[in-house]
């Protein structure tokens, strides 16, 4: 016996029953069956795809009024409802990125005295370094990257990685930098204006993994550097 199919799954009754049941006739169920999908339904599934594609192009991120709003970019009028009715249907839901840290170091008082004055040459290995912290987003959250930077080789000659970026994680990029590359008497070391931890006030030395000094850097705020 024929049977009729709802949305890809087996009816378990006959398209006869069913149409004496509704009152239809077997033709009419079929002519229906047949009929192209009306302008409505074509419209919508165009925008499905296109909302689907900006979604995509967004790396998943763009909400249901960004969609909109690319969308209008291309030329496509849509309702701003629509499209957060089409979104929902279509499972995509935003992933937004954590917020990054708007900086890693804070001004801080006082001055001292700029050693490099925007000169980051140097005539040998281990005289004067430079370093900052950077920040990386990994699937466990932020991950802090110091460096230090020998301005003669341009080589990066100690590093440190750590989940914050205390004084700690400064001391042992520099403690690194000081096993990997005999460091010169006097050695300077030059980072941005900012202060992390206290660490520019400390009375740490470069041959002990850190530097002394304190404060906001001269030559128009360029940085700080202090000498062991």
């Amino acid at each position: 016996m024929e049977s009729m199919r709802l949305d890809n799954a087996e009816c378990a009754y006959s398209v006869e029953f069913m149409c004496r049941q509704l009152g239809v006739s077997k033709s009419g169920y079929y002519d229906w069956r047949n009929r192209p999908d009306s302008a409505t339904a074509q419209r919508r599934e165009e925008l499905r795809l296109l909302i689907k594609k900006a979604f995509e192009m967004s790396d998943s991120t763009y909400g249901y009024r960004r969609i909109h709003a690319q969308l209008l970019r291309w030329g496509v009028a849509a309702g701003l409802e629509l499209v957060r009715q089409l979104m929902r249907e279509l499972g995509l839901v935003p992933c937004q990125p954590r917020p990054k840290p708007w900086s890693l170091t804070q001004a801080a008082p006082g001055r001292v005295p700029d050693l490099v004055g925007r000169d980051f040459t140097a005539d040998a290995p281990g005289e004067k370094l430079v370093g900052d912290i950077t920040y990386i987003p990994t699937g466990e959250g932020w991950l802090y990257l110091a460096t230090v930077i020998d301005c003669c080789t341009k080589e990066v000659i100690g590093y440190a990685m750590d989940d914050h970026y205390q004084t700690s994680l400064i001391s042992r990029a520099i403690s690194n930098a000081a096993r990997n590359r005999k460091l010169a008497k006097g050695a300077i070391f030059h980072s941005d204006r900012g202060s992390n931890g206290g660490f520019n006030r400390s009375s740490q030395h470069l041959e002990r993994g850190g530097c002394c000094g304190s404060g906001k850097g001269a030559c128009g705020d360029s940085g700080w550097s202090s000498a062991a």
